[in-house]
């Protein structure tokens, strides 16, 4: 049976059928009250049965932070691991083990900071695993101190003046890095986020989620204006393959393009309609950044535009891992197995007396 990870044998599938909860392992999970990481390993742990690997082929691999805590919490493989070095431990174990199903769970301090080239290279690297970013624009772990996606202003302990540091965007960082799939979720709109973790699951080559998480005791609300049902329709735009961008209570807006330039029209007024609106393809590189840099912040107003979720960009390239087995075997065939002692001594070799 081919598996649904890859279409190509990555993680073994074969005459398993599981539910949910068949993924909660028996440890008492330890987040605060609130958390919106409950939503997003529930969600995690939902989706799992239909990506359809079997749990021993599964790996989730993560960093440190509270989002660091998920492996525990998952009726997997799984390894909590040093700060910002989770996508490092990946790619080895994926290079091994190309048949396993890897996972990387990492905030936006985690990934973002001191795990920032690390991110990046896996990234451009495209190695075949899945990385959930969750950003809740804090240091939730250690109390609160403003995070490398806090918004400039920010007022934390850290920051008792408003922080006069620029936010990273993780989208637009992800796609400068040449990542092949790039898409954004939130913790409170959970069918939404399932569907996003199954595209993620399913897709050949590193999955870059984010995932708006809410830390309710040391940022709550961040994302509230996203998130509430009441703002969401005018503050979020919901991204669909083939179809042009809409939002609005009653779909009575959307975006177009005069140009290269994205503009949002009223589609009341009689002056534009359906037709003319931006049509979303998920594998035009340069929409896809246009679609990242929508990312005004709330308290900048009304005028800014819609903050998009859903896959972004999404096309198929080479895997690292699968190159560098393929280069192994290539070689092996033409020159048999190395030494590698033989390899470090070298041909030169010095006594320092």
């Amino acid at each position: 049976m081919i598996d649904r990870h890859t279409g190509n044998g990555n993680g073994n599938s074969e005459g398993v059928s599981y539910t949910g909860k068949d993924f909660s392992s028996d440890q008492d999970v330890r987040w605060c009250p609130g958390c919106g990481d409950y939503t997003i390993l529930k969600q995690v742990q939902t989706a799992m049965p239909e990506i359809g690997v079997r749990k021993e082929d599964i790996v989730f691999i993560s960093g440190i932070g509270c989002a660091a805590r998920f492996p525990y919490y998952m009726d997997t493989f799984g390894m909590h691991s040093i700060h910002g070095r989770a996508p490092a431990i990946a790619t080895g174990l994926k290079i091994t083990r190309p048949e396993l199903s890897v996972w990387v769970i990492s905030g936006d301090g985690d990934s973002l900071s001191i795990g920032g080239n690390h991110f990046l290279h896996l990234l451009r690297r495209n190695v075949n695993v899945n990385f959930l970013l969750f950003n809740n624009q804090i240091y939730g772990l250690t109390k609160g101190q403003y995070s490398p996606t806090s918004p400039e202003g920010s007022v934390f302990k850290s920051t008792p003046f408003g922080s006069i540091d620029h936010p990273v965007n993780p989208l637009a960082l992800s796609l400068g890095a040449d990542a092949s799939f790039v898409a954004r979720a939130m913790d409170r709109d959970p069918r939404h986020l399932k569907e996003m973790l199954l595209r993620a699951g399913n897709h050949r080559g590193t999955s870059m989620l984010e995932i708006y998480q809410n830390c309710i005791v040391f940022n709550d609300g961040a994302f509230e204006l996203f998130t509430d049902k009441k703002s969401r329709p005018n503050e979020a735009i919901y991204l669909e393959h083939g179809k042009p961008l809409i939002f609005g209570s009653s779909d009575e807006k959307g975006v177009r393009l005069d140009g290269h330039k994205p503009e949002v029209v009223s589609l009341e007024d009689g002056n534009y309609s359906k037709d003319d609106l931006w049509i979303h393809d998920e594998q035009d590189r340069t929409k896809a950044h246009l679609l990242s840099r929508f990312f005004d912040q709330p308290q900048d107003g009304n005028q800014n535009f819609p903050r998009p979720f859903g896959v972004l960009y999404a096309v198929n390239r080479n895997c690292y891992d699968e190159g560098v087995n393929a280069q192994v075997e290539d070689v092996v065939s033409r020159k048999g197995i190395g030494d590698l002692d033989e390899l470090i001594r070298g041909s030169e070799t010095w006594v320092v007396e």
